[in-house]
């Protein structure tokens, strides 16, 4: 593989380029200020406005959201693995139906694995302009997103309109509904019963990995995440790993699956067969099966990074409450 190749699957945090208009909750108050990216495949962006990093799927997508302090996404659900750690800020996680079942609040390097099938939100608490990185289960990332009523409802006062297609429509630009296009239906009291309303107390033990703990677990080897054998037990159709300094020997390796390394602290070299790079906090890079790599913290100090590999569980099998 050239240095041309490799650079074109690494993606620089420098170089994202952000989406103002990704979803419903684009003109709502409060959310009319977040930026969303999609770094490895389509994520579920309802906007044709969204641009598209890397295109080819490795079982899961990567993207991530940009958010001024105060800043928050809506109410919503996804039916596969929506699993977030903190690049950049304080962050608050809040769920239920009305947001109010529980919360958690997460700091820099910090990653929660949120329930499939709940309604989850999230908000910029901290007082810089936040990041945090996303892994969505599937190729297709569960085909979309799931509104909670009231953000369709609120939407629609500031002119979009979410289409049973999927796609959204600002009637403020003059855009309609096309022909054999109805408005997305709101889910009925009756359908709302299956959105469970865990408690923090439910979620923290086993949804929810800290920085600093992940750090004192890869002190020799990597810490495992999630997974089958993950600090949180579950398997979404892909691994989560931690890499600190100590956890990985600068020699050559190679995988049979596909490996997205993204960099939390510090400065990480990626070495094959004839090129070499250094990778940044906040990019992405995806390595292909069967390329032999080596990876080293580039200088001295403080480096992290995590890892996320493709599995063969079913990535519908997510997230479920433990």
């Amino acid at each position: 593989m050239t240095p041309q190749e490799m650079e074109a699957r690494i993606v620089r945090y420098g170089e994202l380029r952000p989406c103002k208009t990704a979803f419903i909750d684009a003109h709502t108050p409060g959310s009319n200020r977040k930026e969303n990216f999609t770094i490895i495949g389509g994520g579920v962006s309802e906007s044709p406005d969204q641009h598209v990093h890397i295109r080819e799927t490795p079982g899961f997508n990567i993207g991530a959201a940009g958010q001024p302090p105060g800043c928050r996404n809506s109410l919503h659900s996804h039916r596969t693995a929506e699993v977030f750690f903190v690049l950049k800020g304080r962050w608050r996680f809040f769920w239920g139906r009305w947001g109010t079942a529980g919360e958690v609040f997460a700091q820099e390097g910090d990653i929660i694995n949120i329930p499939t099938g709940i309604f989850r939100a999230f908000e910029n608490v901290g007082t810089d302009y936040g990041m945090i990185m996303a892994v969505l289960g599937g190729n297709d990332a569960g085909g979309g997103v799931i509104w909670a009523p009231q953000v369709i409802t609120d939407a629609k006062d500031y002119g979009l309109i979410l289409g049973n297609n999927g796609k959204l429509y600002d009637t403020k630009r003059g855009q309609s509904l096309p022909e054999g296009v109805v408005p997305m239906p709101l889910l009925t009291d009756e359908q709302l019963k299956a959105y469970p309303e865990p408690t923090t107390a439910d979620v923290i033990p086993n949804h929810i990995a800290r920085y600093l703990d992940l750090m004192a677990l890869s002190d020799h080897q990597p810490a495992k995440v999630i997974g089958a054998k993950g600090k949180l037990r579950d398997r979404p159709g892909f691994e989560v790993e931690f890499l600190s300094r100590g956890s990985i020997p600068d020699t050559p390796y190679k995988l049979n699956r596909h490996e997205i390394l993204m960099p939390m602290r510090g400065y990480w070299r990626l070495t094959w067969g004839n090129g070499t790079t250094v990778l940044n906090p906040g990019d992405t890079a995806a390595i292909p099966p069967a390329l032999e790599h080596s990876l080293a913290p580039a200088v001295t100090g403080e480096a992290s990074l995590y890892r996320i590999m493709n599995t063969d569980d079913p990535a519908g099998a997510t997230g479920r409450l433990l």
